[in-house]
């Protein structure tokens, strides 16, 4: 079975209605792994895999239940290595919250992205503190979760600014996959290269 094949029922089965509440969907578990493989930190497999479905999920079987986590393992994997590479960063939905921000598939994403990092939230912020947050604030926008706080209302509230944010965010993934992940390597992308 090809990657996009797995892929493709790895969407369907974290779609699906039957799920826990709290568990993350499609969109919002890309968002989560790109966060896990930003972080300094190596969180264990099992214990991403378990927050991520919040209770275990209800497999068919245990081929079903093996071949879930193992793509979702590669599916971490395939993003590291999307974010280690020179080309921008895809997300798997459009970078638009649209006319209501709360069901658009970007703010699933953020809010995924926000719980990967809430798992390890010390090994984030723990050399950079002020970097990292600048870096991760167009996720934050995008994510709903922190409008109560004056600062992110104010933002919400200006469509333009809200929209001038959002489309950072691969910018602001490659940035921070660079501190956190390579911070000897910064002088490196201003040197000319050598073949």
């Amino acid at each position: 079975m090809s990657f996009a094949e797995q892929l493709h029922r790895l969407q369907a089965f974290l779609d699906a209605d039957e799920l826990h509440d709290e568990a993350l969907d499609y969109v919002a578990a890309h968002g989560y792994l790109t966060a896990l493989s930003i972080c300094a930190e190596t969180v264990p497999d099992r214990e991403w895999i378990d927050a991520l479905f919040a209770e275990p999920p209800h497999y068919a079987d245990d081929a079903q239940h093996q071949e879930i986590e193992a793509t979702l393992i590669q599916l971490k994997a395939h993003i590291a290595r999307q974010l280690a590479s020179d080309e921008e960063f895809e997300l798997p939905c459009d970078l638009d919250l649209g006319d209501d921000p709360d069901d658009s598939e970007l703010r699933g994403w953020c809010i995924g992205f926000m719980e990967g990092v809430f798992l390890r939230e010390s090994a984030w912020f723990e050399n950079d503190e002020e970097e990292v947050s600048e870096m991760l604030l167009p996720i934050m926008v995008g994510s709903g979760l922190f409008d109560e706080q004056p600062e992110f209302a104010d933002i919400a509230a200006d469509a333009n600014l809200m929209d001038d944010m959002i489309v950072q965010i691969p910018e602001a993934l490659t940035a921070l996959y660079l501190l956190l992940q390579a911070p000897d390597e910064k002088p490196a992308i201003l040197k000319p290269r050598h073949h």
